[in-house]
């Protein structure tokens, strides 16, 4: 029998009416509902999908009525972030860091979340070593990390460029042994969407990289796919999709104070 994505609620009868009346899980229960639907119809077991929940600029309260839904795989961009919720959230919770990490905020992320369980993505060799080197001298276990590729093109965006991406994932496979290079991220256009061509990229690295590494597909993920492209990637492959705005709503910015 498969695992539910969705953990039985223990909760009192009071806390289920409460969780019930929170938009943020009906919203998680629907996004679940739709994995189910879409893996159906591509022939794929729904808990072969990861769904993080990634709850940047939404306040704790928030992220505990989903934790309350029965799900425990959250998200955030921002280390600043990440650092001050997790302290204040249940210790089961698996955290990643999504996107751009940089060298002098590895220490303060590994330390001030010790349930850190992915960095998606490494999109260089530096931040790399920073991170297998900080990762032993605190003593933890292996950090386990995604490759970020450029599939897109645009300049704006982090990652490496597909022609580049096997010799990055030797290189963290290879010599940084307190990672673990478990798969491939990449991130939409600006309207966090992406189009089946970039999908197709990320999939044929794996390829390649399976190749070079000597390693079955399915030990490669695929993490693509967000609020407004996840059906269209799972169809495509993926196996770690990063839904925000669908589950939390609009994201809400602090305004700029006027000069």
């Amino acid at each position: 029998m498969e695992p539910p994505l969705v953990a039985e609620n223990l909760s009192t009868p009071t806390d289920t009416m409460a969780v019930s009346s929170s938009a943020a899980a009906e919203a998680l229960r629907s996004v679940l509902h739709r994995v189910h639907q879409v893996s159906g119809r591509c022939g794929r077991a729904p808990h072969q999908i990861r769904v993080v929940a990634v709850s940047k600029t939404k306040p704790v309260s928030l992220i505990r009525q989903v934790y309350d839904a029965g799900h425990r795989c959250f998200g955030e961009n921002y280390v600043q972030e990440l650092v001050e919720k997790a302290p204040q959230l249940p210790e089961d919770i698996e955290w990643h860091f999504i996107g751009n990490l940089q060298s002098n905020k590895v220490k303060p992320l590994l330390t001030g979340v010790p349930n850190l369980a992915y960095v998606e993505g490494i999109d260089d060799e530096k931040i790399a070593n920073r991170l297998n080197t900080v990762v032993a001298s605190i003593g933890r276990k292996p950090l386990k990390v995604f490759v970020q590729v450029n599939t897109s093109g645009e300049e704006s965006k982090f990652g490496v460029e597909p022609s580049a991406c096997v010799e990055l994932a030797k290189h963290v496979s290879l010599n940084c042994p307190n990672l673990e290079f478990c798969g491939l991220m990449t991130i939409g256009m600006l309207d966090y969407s992406s189009t089946p061509e970039n999908f197709m990229t990320l999939a044929n690295c794996r390829t390649e990289i399976c190749k070079a590494l000597g390693i079955p597909e399915e030990k490669c993920e695929l993490s693509m796919g967000m609020s407004g492209d996840f059906e269209q990637a799972i169809e495509m492959g993926s196996t770690n999709i990063r839904v925000g705005s669908t589950i939390f709503g609009a994201r809400e910015y602090p305004k700029k104070a006027s000069n």
